[in-house]
C-alpha cells in the first residue's frame, strides 16, 4: 500500500529531497469496469487501484501480486506494464515513482482477510470513476485507468531485474565489447 513509511535518518545527516518511493499498481478492467480498494487515509475514504510499496530485495512484478493479493484477495496475473509515473504530494512533498502493470485477476478468495486499512473493493466503470475524482487517492488513478483505456501497453520483458551476479556479468561484457 501507498502508505508513509519512514526511516530513521542518523544523526548529521541531511535528508535526501526529492527521493522517490517506489510504487507498483495493478490494473484491471473486467467488463468495462475496473477493480479498485476503497482504504481508510488520514481519516478521509478514498479510492485506488490495488498498490503499494516496493519491499526490500522485491521485484517489480513480485511486489505488484503480493500487493494485490494483499488487498483484494485476488490472485493477479501482470501481462503488461502500462507505464511508469511520477507524482509529487503537493501537501507532504513526497515524491512517488509508481510502476503500473495491467492484468487479469483469478482465484479470489473471499475468506482472506485484506491489508488492515482497506475496507472494501469495488468494480467500477471509469465514468464512474470520472464521477468520484475527489475520492481518489491520488491523480495517477485516473491517469492510469485513461491510459489503459487509450491503449498504452509496453512489454513485461522491459521491466528487468538485475542480480548482484548478473549486473556484473554485464558490466564485465560491456567492458570487453569496450576494448
Amino acid at each position: 500500500m501507498e502508505r508513509q513509511r519512514r526511516r530513521a535518518r542518523p544523526a548529521g545527516r541531511p535528508p535526501r529531497l526529492n527521493k522517490p518511493d517506489v510504487t507498483v499498481a495493478a490494473v484491471v478492467e473486467r467488463d468495462g469496469r475496473f477493480l479498485l480498494v476503497e482504504e481508510r487515509i488520514a481519516g478521509r475514504l478514498v479510492l485506488n487501484q490495488p498498490a503499494g510499496h516496493v519491499e526490500h530485495g522485491e521485484t517489480l512484478l513480485a511486489a505488484v501480486v503480493r500487493e494485490a493479493r494483499e488487498e483484494t484477495a485476488w490472485c493477479f496475473e501482470p501481462q503488461w506494464l502500462l507505464g511508469l509515473y511520477r507524482w509529487q504530494n503537493p501537501h507532504s512533498g513526497r515524491t512517488f515513482l509508481r510502476f503500473a502493470f495491467i492484468g487479469t485477476v483469478h482465484d479470489h478468495d473471499p475468506r482472506q482477510p485484506l491489508d488492515t486499512d482497506i475496507l472494501a473493493t469495488h468494480w467500477l466503470s471509469a465514468n464512474e470513476l470520472r464521477q468520484q475524482h475527489s475520492r481518489l487517492r491520488t491523480p495517477l488513478v485516473m491517469r492510469c485507468v485513461e491510459d489503459h483505456l487509450a491503449g498504452e501497453r509496453i512489454e513485461l520483458a522491459t521491466v528487468a531485474t538485475l542480480t548482484r551476479d548478473t549486473a556484473l556479468a554485464y558490466a564485465s561484457t560491456a567492458t570487453v565489447r569496450s576494448l
